[in-house]
């Protein structure tokens, strides 16, 4: 529960890539109390301004598919704009019904209307069991459902609609196939973004996103920021380059780090990071959705970042010096 401005306690608001029964309100479920304020948006960008805005507390949006790749919509609507952070992730296993108006046959279907990145997990699938259709694409897939079903004819301008399973039994319309997908195993990851603010306790499975811009024209810049990393033995499970947006050729990397900022070997990396990059964004530390403990190189503990750190200034007390900072 969080406080308004007359202390008392309200439910927390949510905002998610809508409308109701999308994947991303699966995923909204996995962190919302029951009491929560759920509010539908037509697109990412519109769920994170509502953060900014302080109208919610939270946005739950993609930001990963495992077939797919990553969404560049929520990547670069994190990035410009006022900051935001990411509080935790939430893994949703992705699993497409195929639903159509009643009388509506296999046979029949020439459009199929849904997300691209729905379509994209399910197109070879399509091509051998329907043949060439035509994708229309909507703005997500329970949105094209919720058109299907409030149609008459051919208004909709498609005659199917890739949905969840669920958003199709809501609709009453029918499912030719539950099972629509060229991956079975398909997963797609969610966060949850708000205002900057206390990160989640550490738990040794976790993870801090980055942006980092990289100086122009310098010869081995992208080496020296991977450098960062290695020798400080922290692991990247996601590293992919976005326009920074002000000219053409100019770039900076969007990067999932495995660790807390809790951790002294990840203080570490941002501190060589701030020092050789000209901008480094910090987007949150959160536990790591699948929970895997993150197995430490020898050497980079915080008891040895600690005990290295007693001993440099152990020579430096030895030669009149008194350290006015830690070091790292």
């Amino acid at each position: 529960m969080s406080t308004n401005d007359n202390n008392q306690e309200r439910a927390l608001r949510f905002s998610f890539l809508g409308p109701f029964g999308t994947f991303c309100n699966m995923a909204v479920d996995q962190v919302a109390e029951a009491d929560a304020e759920l509010v539908p948006c037509i697109d990412v960008p519109s769920a994170l301004r509502k953060v900014r805005a302080d109208e919610v507390d939270y946005a739950v949006v993609p930001i990963e598919n495992s077939v797919e790749g990553s969404i560049n919509a929520t990547l670069d609507t994190l990035t410009h704009g006022s900051p935001l952070e990411i509080k935790a992730e939430m893994l949703v296993p992705i699993r497409f019904a195929l639903a159509v108006r009643s009388g509506v046959e296999l046979s029949d279907i020439k459009r199929i209307g849904t997300h691209p990145h729905a379509w994209a997990q399910c197109r070879n699938w399509i091509a051998e069991n329907i043949g060439e259709v035509v994708h229309v694409p909507a703005t997500s897939t329970a949105a094209a459902a919720e058109i299907l079903a409030s149609s008459t004819d051919d208004g909709a301008g498609f005659e199917a609609a890739l949905c969840p399973v669920a958003t199709a039994q809501s609709l009453g319309l029918e499912i030719l196939s539950d099972e629509v997908a060229d991956n079975p195993t398909a997963v797609t990851r969610f966060i949850m973004v708000g205002k900057p603010g206390m990160q989640p306790d550490p738990t040794g499975a976790d993870k801090t996103t980055l942006t980092v811009q990289l100086p122009d024209n310098e010869a081995g810049a992208l080496l020296s920021m991977l450098e960062q990393f290695s020798v400080r033995g922290v692991n990247l499970s996601r590293i992919e380059s976005r326009p920074v947006g002000d000219s053409l050729g100019r770039y900076a990397f969007s990067i999932d780090a495995e660790g807390h900022i809790f951790d002294k070997r990840m203080q570490a990396v941002l501190i060589g990071l701030h020092r050789s990059c000209p901008r480094v964004t910090f987007h949150g530390s959160y536990p790591s959705a699948n929970g895997h403990q993150i197995r430490l190189r020898p050497g980079t503990s915080n008891s040895d970042f600690r005990a290295a750190r007693r001993w440099v200034n152990n020579l430096l007390y030895s030669n009149g010096y008194t350290p006015d900072e830690d070091i790292l």
